[in-house]
């Protein structure tokens, strides 16, 4: 079976020659548990999973708005990504014992268009494991996680949101972004549109779909509703985690700068690298040093939340809440406050 794609990578072959195709894919969403529920299940003897998350290579064909001059924005595939051929892929899961179950987490798979069925032609009994946000806040969350990131330049989540209309036509983009379509934020909250891809691609019984509250509520009950999906030892516990907090950029100038530095690019940044190599050991700069910085200069805690700015996004969004709540029979509308919106 061949997938066609707007990207020019060959479709992934229906079947391993070489090694194995992961059994089971967390496709997403970001700032919503994927990065817990990944470090949770590696934990598990009866499952493998690499120590890269987010491989992002059944996603690399996700669509870009034009540039300026009207060509395309350089796709995922041409920005260097960890795997750019199928068996530089596979070779991620080489370690994996012949008892385990192979998975991998990317959050872009349920974003993506093409992805459900770019892995369908290589893993076509592939298990799925979503996981959904109150659409609002998920989308406050990522905005700042971009931002964190340097994809983002813009600090305001009411403007960056507002942007989305001149960003689809290649307008105002940040000069360093390599994935400008990362940036049309409102595509992300399309969460029946989305699932339906994926259960079209491999039946309902094949995809399970989180609420993120349930997770952040019991770390636990969740894993193990995950662990009986995918068919090994439930009573095996992991620890809480909780992965990749949200945080809020002091300084874009300031972020930038900490990026160069921590690259050596320029000729101010890379003094202060080697500087601090020669002066400082590396369990030390890793340890205390950058995590001091980054906690103390650099990131800071996100601040409250334009409560008019949520409400008018609830608004926005309260359409798909409720056509979400009757796609998976339950009610989304009452657990995330939208039957009280004014």
């Amino acid at each position: 079976m061949t997938v066609s794609s707007e990207s020019s990578k060959p479709a992934a072959p229906a079947r391993a020659t070489r090694a194995r195709v992961p059994d089971f894919f967390i496709v997403g969403h970001a700032k919503s548990g994927t990065t817990a529920l990944y470090e949770m299940l590696r934990r598990h003897p009866q499952i493998y999973m690499p120590a890269v998350k987010e491989p992002y290579y059944f996603a690399v064909d996700n669509p870009q708005p034009p540039t300026r001059s009207g060509r395309s924005w350089r796709t995922l595939e041409q920005t260097g990504t960890r795997a750019e051929t199928f068996d530089e892929y596979l070779a991620l899961f080489e370690d994996a014992t012949d008892d385990q179950r192979v998975g991998e987490a990317s959050t872009h798979y349920l974003w993506s268009r093409t992805a459900p069925e770019r892995i369908a032609a290589a893993q076509p009994r592939a298990q799925i494991v979503a996981i959904l946000r109150e659409p609002a806040s998920f989308l406050r969350s990522l905005h700042m996680q971009l931002a964190q990131n340097g994809h983002e330049t813009q600090k305001s989540f009411r403007k960056a949101i507002a942007l989305e209309d001149a960003r689809r036509e290649g307008r105002n983009i940040p000069r360093h972004s390599v994935w400008p379509a990362c940036l049309l934020y409102t595509d992300r909250v399309r969460y029946v549109e989305q699932l339906r891809r994926y259960r079209a691609a491999f039946g309902q019984e094949r995809v399970l779909a989180l609420i993120y509250d349930d997770f952040k509520r019991d770390n636990q009950a969740t894993l193990r509703t995950v662990l009986r999906f995918l068919q090994v030892d439930d009573t095996v516990a992991a620890p809480p985690s909780r992965a990749n907090p949200t945080v809020a950029v002091r300084s874009l100038r300031l972020q930038t700068f900490w990026r160069k530095v921590r690259s050596g690019q320029g000729a101010v940044p890379r003094a202060i690298k080697h500087a601090t190599v020669a002066l400082t050991s590396e369990q030390l700069r890793r340890e205390l040093i950058h995590p001091l910085l980054q906690r103390r200069v650099v990131y800071r805690a996100p601040p409250a939340p334009d409560e008019r700015f949520m409400l008018e996004l609830r608004r926005r969004f309260k359409p798909e809440v409720a056509a979400l709540s009757e796609y998976l029979d339950r009610d989304l509308v009452a657990l995330w406050g939208y039957d009280k919106l004014d």
